[in-house]
């Protein structure tokens, strides 16, 4: 119990703010079809009034214990791959008190939509547009929630790419005729009317190989998760404000951002004026209320006035001809500084100065990730493959750049306490880390055949946490030993594109694929 204060260091208060005389206790175990403990489970238990949801993991002896629940009206449900298990709805925490429910598992199917980006690339048959799916498709979400999940015929998913084409225009403009052409027909190939796949890759002799296996120090983690207001809200991520409300991009053709209470679950939404799909990447408070967020297919700024509830956007200049494409511009992740200015990647990085509305571009290399340290020094994450680290000067404005030592694909940046800056090395499958003091570049690699680092966030040990878009865990870092420890995610697709820490030390992510928000947090701490 020690070895997993020491991996995991989130300090955090009670996962639902429930006094502790009045929190109730959901405990039991699950067995296999064989009757034998079963690790590794989520046991997920949903309250029904406000849909909040906790999801914790069964032990190597088959035990789970989810505390700290509000009182109420439960439902609780199980996630093994390969096995089904009976739900139990109604469960009444207002009368029954703590609860023990055991769970027993029976044989059931692998899914398509079980498995992670990494298993279907070894998978799926080759083939034209196979390179595009799990490419270029997976900017936002990719086959699992809305392919393998749904059921079309050739007609319908034309339909839905010619759908997937038009609104991600600016993404999606460089892709040929014949690209669309070949996607339709690989989708189809897999999930139409006369699918090429057997009924569960689990029918597959590569399957097995391919099942990553997790330690007993990655069953101790707690997901607490809110549903989104509507359908396909895509949130891309999670920011909490100092009021303990947390601000939600929603990176979809509703044109919205969210504000979450995290105490009753509810969500209320803001619409931009944006007259076409905006996809909004990022959404940020100020220390003054407003909320600050980027449009990156509308190259704007927007902001929310919270005396008003009324949104004001900025636009951004396009490069002459390439308007509405991402080369020609985009607003991506943001960022404030003590001085109140907006910051924000893209293809160019640009400052906005709320005082004067006016744009500063910075000569750098088409940008991702951002982050500001302790001394409003601006610290950008190039994104291409021989793209470098920037620094832009907090005092001066000046221009820093260094070259990291592996290439492409860089996605988050974020900078620790102690000054040490850490980005994701996407393609690389690396963590690097970089010391200003000598300007000298580490790196880490991680476990896993593709283990594509997306999110970062550094919790108060100092450990670094990372999501894999591919391999759907999410990871922790110890920078002092090189120690990675893996923890399974309670869906497949996980889309996670950054973490955000919170003053109890939660870090907060949104799931585009599965259309919620939530925190992850230690399970011995606040649930004891």
């Amino acid at each position: 119990m020690r070895k997993l204060k020491t991996v995991i260091g989130l300090s955090v208060a009670l996962v639902l703010s429930v006094a502790s005389s009045r929190a109730q206790t959901i405990t039991g175990s699950v067995k296999g079809p064989d009757g034998t403990p079963f690790r590794g489970a989520f046991i997920e238990a949903q309250n029904e009034k406000t849909l909040i949801t906790v999801n914790v993991l069964s032990d190597a002896h088959g035990a789970y214990r989810i505390d700290n629940l509000a009182p109420g009206q439960y439902d609780l449900r199980i996630r093994a791959v390969g096995y089904t298990a009976t739900s139990r709805t109604g469960i009444d925490l207002n009368r029954d008190g703590n609860m023990s429910i055991p769970v027993a598992l029976k044989p059931g199917t692998v899914r398509w939509s079980d498995i992670s980006i990494y298993q279907a690339s070894k998978l799926f048959p080759e083939g034209k547009g196979k390179s595009v799916l799990l490419g270029s498709c997976s900017g936002c979400h990719s086959f699992q929630t809305r392919m393998a999940s749904v059921h079309r015929d050739a007609d319908g998913w034309k339909d839905r790419v010619n759908y997937m084409r038009e609104i991600t225009y600016f993404d999606t403009w460089r892709l040929t005729n014949e690209q669309f052409s070949d996607l339709t027909s690989y989708i189809n190939s897999l999930f139409g009317d006369e699918s090429i796949l057997p009924i569960s890759p689990a029918d597959l002799p590569e399957y097995k190989s391919l099942v990553r296996q997790f330690d007993d120090d990655a069953m101790k983690i707690v997901y607490v998760e809110y549903n989104m207001p509507g359908p396909s809200r895509m949130p891309f991520d999670a920011n909490p404000a100092k009021d303990g409300s947390v601000w939600i991009p929603e990176f979809s053709p509703v044109n919205s951002i969210a504000r979450l209470n995290p105490e009753t679950g509810e969500v209320q939404e803001y619409k931009a004026p944006n007259g076409f799909p905006a996809f909004i990447h990022s959404a940020v408070a100020a220390p003054d209320g407003t909320v600050w967020f980027t449009e990156q297919a509308a190259n704007k700024i927007g902001k929310w006035d919270p005396s008003t509830k009324e949104i004001t956007e900025y636009q951004d200049a396009y490069i002459p001809g390439l308007e509405r494409k991402q080369i020609g511009g985009n607003r991506h992740t943001l960022r404030i500084d003590s001085k109140g200015i907006i910051w924000c990647t893209g293809d160019p990085p640009v400052s906005f100065d709320p005082k004067t509305k006016k744009f500063t571009h910075y000569p750098v290399d088409p940008s991702y990730g951002i982050d500001i340290d302790k001394d409003d020094n601006v610290w950008v994450s190039g994104f291409d493959k021989e793209a470098k680290l920037s620094r832009i000067d907090g005092k001066t404005g000046k221009l820093t750049q260094y070259q990291p030592t592996s290439g492409g694909l860089r996605r988050r940046i974020e900078v620790d306490t102690d000054g040490m800056v850490y980005f994701a090395e996407y393609q690389a499958g690396k963590i690097a880390q970089f010391d200003p003091k000598t300007e000298s570049f580490k790196e880490f690699a991680l476990p896993g055949p593709d283990s594509t680092p997306y999110a970062l966030g550094i919790d108060k040990d100092h450990g670094i946490w990372y999501s894999s878009l591919h391999l759907d865990v999410v990871g922790r870092l110890n920078p002092k030993t090189g120690q990675v420890t893996e923890f399974p995610f309670p869906h497949s697709e996980n889309t996670l594109r950054e973490f955000r820490k919170d003053a109890q030390g939660r870090m907060w992510y949104g799931t585009p694929a599965n259309n919620k928000v939530g925190y992850f947090l230690s399970r011995e701490v606040g649930h004891r």
